[in-house]
């Protein structure tokens, strides 16, 4: 061996011994330059805040399903966050508490045998004073979480475990106190998030809230993930809850709830929701006040939503813009789809004026597949629900009243079966009620397919509107509506009546239509106002008239092309 290979032995004989060293003394590291790893050794091993697991049994946490350990959870939380964040463990067991506080830094990771338990004592609850609710008429549902964070960061709620609010103990007839104590604003939401930033909920289950199970407020960037919530306990059971949030989230979640599925009052942006589903007595897109823009909903299936599954709101001084909804399943639905805008029929006239108007324009509906219904029970729900006749007669609205006008809204590839069962008697109405309310508030709709006010830049491509029973209303009723492109409506119609009627309609292509099912006349022109209407071909033979004016309708305002 030469002196090169001594040296070279040499070497590497001294380096094997500092591992060791290393090995038995933690002293230091084998590698070359062993000494410039001990400091970073010794660093690591000091520096662990914000990594260490905080087990709420340590702070006294039972898990008995009896022991109230709402201090323990507390105690672990705090702890968590004074060591500059980590993970607060709830294991297995059953764990009874009432109002906790997350707070900065701190992941509550809930096991697959763990359960937070929420009390049935009302007094085990507190209002969060750092939540107001003197900011508008969208925070009026109360500052109590069973569950809450408030101005915090960098917060997560995780694991395969259950929240379970124990709903049915805050539910009672109207005028006697429930179970628990406490009821109307007073009860606890499951989680509450108010002006929080990096918000992340995943995998939990969420059943039987006494109140809303997710309720973001004034938060941003909001991730929601693999959720399964069930509440239908009480009748304002809300599965997720958006108020002026912006950077949300929410992807393959699995909602069943008694109230509005998935809520979006004041300026929510930048929004997406993908991949879930959703079954509700009520709304499951509910838009109601703000300025909602740029948001997106895509490949969701909704089943069993008694309660329009998308619903709009917009009184003056709000705007919604930029909204896009596609590839849905809707499958034993009502409304389906009612947009409204105009004043406020629950606000007064003054504060209404004081207002610009609202502005609803860039909505567009595409590969839409739906089954309306007329409603039934809910399936699961612990108490019985009515309904109104406007809910057993449902159909797409499109509704401006008060010099009010959406702007480009579209339909692409919408396929939809209706019940049916319309009267002559609807039929025939002419003044629908001028109201923005709830959407069966403006009565029964004059049309099974589509009914349209006060409406600037309609383009409906490729749309299906079948009957599952006969129905004596039209297709199509537009009043007030202009800039529009019907291309290949394929609508069924009847014997009795029009399939269109139009009133007030201006610069109309309708291309390719078929009639379906005989229908006394194709198109209906009532009333001065309507000009240029343009009808290029199609396959119009079961109709006995093409068209017919009344009310002083004019020829000249339908131009044929056939």
């Amino acid at each position: 061996m030469n002196n090169s290979d001594n040296e070279t032995f040499s070497r590497r004989s001294w380096v094997g011994s500092v591992a060791k060293v290393s090995l038995a003394t933690g002293l230091f590291a084998a590698s070359p330059g062993a000494f410039g790893a001990v400091a970073t050794q010794q660093n690591t091993k000091k520096n662990t805040k914000g990594t260490a697991t905080f087990n709420i049994c340590d702070f006294g946490a039972k898990g008995d399903g009896t022991t109230i350990d709402t201090k323990a959870i507390q105690d672990a939380i705090n702890a968590c966050n004074a060591d500059l964040g980590g993970i607060v463990l709830v294991p297995a067991g059953v764990f009874v508490t009432g109002t906790i506080e997350l707070k900065s830094n701190v992941t509550l990771h809930i096991a697959a045998g763990g359960k937070l338990l929420g009390s049935a004592d009302g007094k085990q609850y507190r209002a969060a004073d750092a939540i107001p609710l003197d900011a508008g008429w969208t925070m009026n549902d109360g500052n109590v979480g069973l569950i809450f964070a408030a101005n915090a960061e960098n917060i997560t709620i995780e694991g395969k475990g259950t929240i379970d609010g124990q709903g049915a103990q805050f539910r009672s007839p109207k005028g006697v106190l429930p179970p628990a104590g406490i009821t109307g604003n007073h009860r606890p939401h499951h989680v509450l998030f108010y002006k929080c930033t990096n918000l992340t909920i995943n995998d939990i289950t969420l059943i039987n809230c006494a109140y809303h199970s997710v309720r973001v407020c004034f938060c941003k960037y909001v991730k929601i993930s693999g959720l399964h919530i069930h509440s239908k306990v009480t009748h304002n059971n809300d599965g997720f809850h958006f108020i002026a949030s912006e950077y949300v989230h929410v992807s393959n979640c699995d909602v069943e709830c008694q109230d509005d599925a998935c809520a979006l009052f004041g300026s929510c942006k930048f929004v997406t929701v993908s991949g879930c589903s959703f079954s509700t007595r009520w709304s499951v897109f509910r838009f109601g006040g703000g300025e909602a823009e740029n948001i997106t909903v895509s490949n969701c299936i909704i089943y069993e939503a008694y309660g329009c599954p998308v619903k709009m709101r917009c009184s003056p001084g709000s705007r919604f813009e930029n909204i896009s909804f596609s590839d849905l399943v809707l499958k034993e639905v009502t409304g389906p789809i009612s947009i409204g805008l105009g004043p406020d029929n629950h606000i007064n006239n003054t504060e209404n004026k004081e207002q610009p108007p609202g502005i609803v324009r860039n909505i567009s509906f595409n590969n839409i597949q739906a089954t309306v219904v007329k409603p039934v029970q809910l399936r699961g729900a612990e108490f019985t629900s009515n309904y109104n006749p406007g809910e057993m007669f449902s159909c797409i609205v499109l509704n401006g009243i008060d010099g009010a006008y959406l702007e480009n809204i579209s339909f692409n590839n919408v396929h939809v079966s209706f019940p049916g069962g319309g009267t002559a008697e609807q039929s025939a109405v002419r003044n629908v009620p001028k109201v923005i309310g709830e959407y069966y508030q403006m009565g029964i709709p004059p049309a099974y397919g589509m009914y349209a006010r006060n409406v600037r830049g309609l383009t409906m491509h490729n749309i299906r509107f079948e009957m599952q029973t006969p129905d004596l209303r039209p297709a199509l009723v537009f009043d007030d509506v202009s800039d529009v492109s019907v291309l290949g409506l394929s609508a069924q119609g009847n014997a009795a009546t029009e399939l269109l009627r139009f009133t007030k309609v201006r610069d109309t292509l309708l291309s390719a239509t078929r009639i379906l099912t005989p229908a006394s006349t194709y198109l209906n022109v009532e009333g001065t106002g309507n000009e240029n209407i343009t009808i290029d071909g199609g396959d119009l033979r079961k109709t006995e008239k093409l068209l017919r004016f009344e009310n002083a309708g004019e020829n000249e305002s339908v131009k044929l092309r056939l």
